[in-house]
Order: structure tokens, then C-alpha cells, then sequence
């Protein structure tokens, strides 16, 4: 047994038209100016209430984050599936790779969106396990939702192989003790002199994550 773990926003689906549209529909509300798509995509991956107050932040509207969140989630859930895609080629990699071992998905999106979101885009069936970042397991980083899947699946950090697009998935996985596949396409993957330190692979498309992933569980 082994155990392939995929992020969701950047990884699987790309998201970030569709929330940095709820985001600025959040600040139009409160008297600010919009934001660009790639600045509030930018903010994305540690969860809403810290994509709503950088957003804010960044916009220079003052309101508290729990006043400002609750309505970020009404706007973002009535557009869930407006531009949301899967990212060309994402489909075919997850069927082949659902065919060497189970697959989960690790997000800080809410499960029910995250589901929602899974479910319309048709591929929800292909996951054993979902893990949203409104759960009883802190958010990424913190590697404790990875370390549940982990014993859901029976198998140890050494046959697990996270996938995902960001700084925060790789410091997931290295708290997991995990090995990581990057995906460079994806809108999260924004890396600091020094964050990446050689032991990881990468997939510039979809189809890469295929020969990725089967490349690391071959030499583990």
C-alpha cells in the first residue's frame, strides 16, 4: 500500500478567479477599491480568514476579520464553479495514479466547499479521503491532517507522497517527514532564496505528476 495526497487550489483545480472575484466583491462592499486576480492569488493557502484579512490589508479596509469572514464565505459560495476548473490534464494523471494507490486530498479550503467544488467538476468519487481546513486538524502546515490520512491509509511516511503547489505544502510534508512532488503551474508556487533545498521533484504540467510520483515511490 502507499498513499498519494494532493492539494486542492493550484494543484487540482485553478481557483483563483473565482475567489479573488468573492474577495473583491467583499471589499466593493466595504468602500474599497478591487484588488488584481494574481494579488489576491498570491494571499490564497492558509485558509479564508487569512486570505480576508490580507485582502483587506492590501485594499485598506478596516474591519475585523470576524465581521469580514462570514460574508467572504456567502460570496465565495455563490461562485464556487463560476471559472473553477480542473487543470487541463488532471483528470488523466489522477486516473493513472489511482490505479498504484488510494488518493486524498489535504486543503485549508472548507470541506464543503472543497466537496462541492470535487463533486462538480466530477472527480470526488476518485478520492478515499477529504480533509477540509474547517476539520477537527489544524491547517496546513501543520502536518497533523497529513498524519491522519496517513493512518487511514495503514501506511507510513515513507510510502506517502504529497503533491501540492506551494510553500505551505512543502512545509507540510517535510513536518510529515514526506516527500513532495511542486507543481510549477501552479498560482501558489512562489519559492524564497533558500526555501527549496534539492531533495524535491516537479511537475511543470498535470502530465508530469504521473512519472513524478512514480519516480519517488520507486526510489523510497
Amino acid at each position: 500500500m502507499s498513499l498519494i495526497v494532493f492539494d486542492l487550489d493550484g494543484t487540482l483545480i485553478d481557483s483563483q478567479r473565482d475567489l479573488a472575484d468573492a474577495a473583491n466583491a467583499l471589499i466593493a462592499e466595504r468602500g474599497g477599491r478591487p484588488l488584481p486576480v494574481d494579488a489576491i492569488a498570491g494571499m490564497v493557502g492558509e485558509g479564508a480568514a487569512l486570505l480576508v484579512t490580507r485582502a483587506l490589508t492590501a485594499a485598506g479596509v478596516a474591519e475585523t476579520v470576524d465581521r469580514a469572514l462570514p460574508r467572504f464565505l456567502e460570496l465565495y459560495d455563490e461562485r464556487l464553479l463560476k471559472t473553477t476548473r480542473l487543470y487541463d490534464g488532471i483528470g488523466e494523471a489522477i486516473d493513472e495514479l489511482r490505479a498504484d494507490a488510494p488518493l486524498a486530498v489535504l486543503t485549508n479550503k472548507p470541506i464543503r466547499a472543497t466537496q462541492r467544488i470535487l463533486e462538480g467538476l466530477g472527480v470526488a468519487p476518485k478520492f478515499r479521503w477529504m480533509i477540509g481546513g474547517d476539520g477537527p486538524f489544524a491547517r496546513k502546515p501543520d502536518p497533523a491532517g497529513l498524519r491522519h490520512l496517513m493512518v487511514q491509509a495503514h501506511v507510513d511516511s515513507s510510502q506517502t507522497v504529497m503533491v501540492g503547489d506551494s510553500a505551505i505544502d512543502l512545509a507540510t510534508a517535510r513536518a510529515a517527514g514526506v516527500r513532495i512532488c511542486l507543481a510549477r503551474y501552479g498560482f501558489g508556487f512562489k519559492f524564497k532564496p533558500g526555501e527549496l533545498r534539492g531533495d524535491e521533484s516537479f511537475a511543470d504540467t498535470p502530465a508530469d505528476i504521473v512519472c513524478a510520483v512514480r519516480t519517488i515511490r520507486s526510489s523510497t
